[in-house]
Order: C-alpha cells, then sequence, then structure tokens
C-alpha cells in the first residue's frame, strides 16, 4: 500500500510533460537534454527516467530502474523513522491540597522523567467540591514548573479538563541522552500514583 503513495509521487517516461529535463545518475554527464533525447537515453540503458525535481527549472530527472528507485526511497524512510525518538509522556497526579512530602516525592518523579527525555503530564483532581479549590490547584501546577524549570519547558499551561487541570512539561534539549544507560523509569511512575491515591 506505501508502494503505490510512493509510486502517485513520481512522474516516470513519458508521463513526463517538461520539455525538457536535467539528468543526474551514474555514468550519465548531468546536463539538460530535450525530453524524447533523455528518454531514448534511459531505453538504451533499459533502464526509467524518473522526474525527482518536477519543480525545478528544468526538472531534474534520473535515469534509474523504477523498482530500485521506490526501494532505496522504502529504505531511506524506514531509516529515518529508525531515527525518530519516541517520546514517552508519564503522567503524575496531585490532589488540590498535596501536602509538601507528597510534593516533594512527586517532584523528584518528574526530574527523573524529564531527565530521561520523557514529557511529564501533571494534573491536579478534583473531586466533588474539591473544583472550588481550582486556584489552588492552578498555583500548585505552576510551582511544579517553575520548581522543574532546569530540567523542562511549558509546552501547556494549565488548563481545566473536567475535572482535572493539566500542565505539560517537554524535556529541555540535552535531555534524553543518558536514557539508554538508565533503567526505565515506568515503575517510579506508578509509586508516584499509588501515592497520590492514598491522598485521596
Amino acid at each position: 500500500m506505501k508502494n503505490d503513495t510512493l509510486k502517485g509521487q513520481y512522474r516516470i517516461n513519458e508521463q513526463i510533460r517538461a520539455k525538457e529535463v536535467r539528468i543526474v545518475g551514474d555514468d550519465i554527464e548531468p546536463k539538460v537534454y530535450p525530453i524524447f533525447q533523455a528518454l531514448k537515453l534511459a531505453e538504451e540503458k533499459e533502464l526509467d527516467l524518473v522526474e525527482i525535481s518536477p519543480n525545478a527549472q528544468p526538472p531534474v530527472c534520473r535515469v534509474i530502474d523504477y523498482s530500485k528507485f521506490l526501494y532505496q526511497l522504502k529504505k531511506r524512510q524506514k531509516e529515518q523513522k529508525a531515527k525518530q525518538v519516541k517520546v514517552n509522556v508519564k503522567e503524575i497526579r496531585f490532589g488540590p491540597q498535596t501536602d509538601d512530602h507528597d510534593y516533594n516525592f512527586k517532584l523528584k518523579h518528574a526530574k527523573g522523567f524529564l531527565e530521561d527525555g520523557d514529557k511529564v503530564k501533571a494534573y491536579v483532581f478534583f473531586k466533588g467540591r474539591s473544583i472550588l479549590f481550582k486556584e489552588q490547584g492552578e498555583v500548585l501546577l505552576l510551582r511544579f514548573a517553575n520548581d522543574l524549570e532546569d530540567y523542562g519547558r511549558v509546552e501547556q499551561m494549565p488548563l481545566l479538563e473536567g475535572k482535572r487541570m493539566i500542565i505539560v512539561l517537554t524535556p529541555k534539549k540535552g535531555a534524553g541522552s543518558s536514557k539508554a544507560a538508565k533503567k526505565p523509569a515506568a515503575p517510579a511512575e506508578n509509586t508516584a500514583s499509588d501515592a497520590s491515591d492514598s491522598e485521596e
């Protein structure tokens, strides 16, 4: 299916509409050819003329086996995808009246998450009438962000969504380099959540 998508992105051979094209490729002098001559050249080599830069003046084409061209593209896309670092989002939950001990406990975990290159989604959960303390919840989250300013920056300011007020912090550049050397921090996240449950 992905191959079909790639196929639709490039014109080949007689589909190329330009009157002249610039050819690049192995064992071919890179210069501008009239389209009929470029097609003839590709045919003589038993290869395809593939338009790789249609917006250039004149368009740039490669003389290459089309199947090989698609394979190379697919391979390159796969390599780029592999290089992309997956960012995990760790959640930390507070109550509107979290005490200092519990706050510092969760702050320590958040520092670890950000140092590992993970995002932190911290939220205050308002149960029943505790929604009356939403300003208090906002102050707590802003204090949390301020205490973590050396480790992460605010991606989303405190926002009330239903019974939860959420803030999102993203690691500062340079964080995450130690991730491979450290053990996964997931169990710590559960510990943080478990501790938060006891407060309510």
